[in-house]
């Protein structure tokens, strides 16, 4: 498993872009010179994605926006973002905030320490999928020192219910094993737009994988990662209790997700449904490098949002980089 590297190129989301192809009828007229060749191809995700051709070189960006209080903010339009590639500001030529559906993975800390939060996190799984799309699809892993498929991709999610019902907490946490294996999965899923969702109340301590390595795999996937924290006030913690948040905030924050923090436990289930309900509410933004591109580079991103009819401080949640291989 130690030797396997997910393909780079992060932001040229070509299986995106084709979808948007035949979902969107005006993708084209909104890009410009529909018909003009590429000198050569980008493709992400492995062979599947790398045959998909298209006719422009387009960089997608997911764009999630909260205000304070991490409510997802639904109004913005394309004139609300601005868009840097470096110091270069770009044109936005393409703009959506369609609720599509999404490819997710779930991932449910069952360690002997959420022994007396189950119940709780059961009624957290059920009202993120009440406030999710209908059309999603999704997985689970259970993972406590070990890793349990709970369930393979399936839009039953009664089922996934079912058998989170039979399991007991017990042993430690592998969380970083969970989260390689959870973008394994998603590396083949079927929509272009993926997530991996982690609920947990700690840190890692049992996994074989590093958590600089794991940091490495999730930059070079195309899969955004949120995490839901349940850390309480405690003085008394761990080593890996202490660690939890900035280890799930490594994370997150290099996948364009985030984390989130609760101190409550009963405050789990509407965290949930908030969280499911800000991954029906992205934008994607869409430009064509002004710069001459860079092979081999790790390029910046910068994203400002402005909204004039609302004087609240609004939040943007992106990928900061994008990776372009060499031709």
């Amino acid at each position: 498993m130690a030797g396997n590297r997910f393909a780079p190129a992060v932001f040229y989301l070509i299986s995106l872009v084709a979808t948007l192809f035949t979902s969107f009828p005006s993708f084209s007229q909104s890009v410009g010179q529909p018909n003009v060749p590429l000198r050569r191809s980008v493709g992400i995700g492995g062979p599947r994605a790398a045959s998909l051709r298209v006719s422009v070189d387009l960089v997608l960006v997911p764009v999630t926006v909260t205000d304070a209080s991490n409510h997802p903010q639904t109004n913005l339009t394309r004139d609300d973002f601005k868009i840097y590639d470096g110091e270069q500001l770009q044109q936005i030529r393409y703009f959506s905030s369609e609720d599509g559906p999404i490819s997710v993975g779930l991932l449910l800390d069952v360690s002997s320490s959420m022994h007396d939060k189950i119940e709780t996190e059961r009624a957290a799984l059920d009202q993120f999928f009440r406030n999710a799309n209908s059309e999603d699809d999704y997985f689970v892993i259970t993972f406590n020192n070990r890793l349990h498929v709970l369930s393979e991709v399936t839009q039953s999610t009664n089922s996934i219910q079912t058998e989170l019902g039979l399991v007991q907490p017990s042993g430690s946490t592998a969380l970083l094993d969970a989260v390689y294996l959870g973008i394994s999965k998603l590396h083949t899923a079927k929509y272009p737009r993926r997530a991996l969702v982690i609920i947990s109340d700690g840190g890692d301590n049992s996994s074989r994988y590093k958590l600089r390595e794991i940091k490495s795999i999730v930059a070079e996937s195309d899969v955004m990662l949120y995490a839901i924290g349940i850390f309480d006030s405690t003085p008394f913690k761990s080593f890996e209790e202490a660690m939890g948040k900035r280890w799930l905030s490594t994370m997150t924050d290099v996948s364009g997700g985030r984390t989130s923090t609760i101190q409550q436990v009963s405050k789990l289930p509407e965290e949930c449904a908030e969280l499911s309900r800000e991954l029906r509410t992205q934008y994607v933004l869409g430009y064509e490098p002004r710069s001459r591109t860079t092979y081999g580079k790790w390029h910046k991103i910068k994203i400002l949002v402005t909204n004039p009819s609302d004087a609240r401080p609004l939040h943007s949640y992106y990928r900061k980089s994008y990776y372009v291989p060499n031709p």
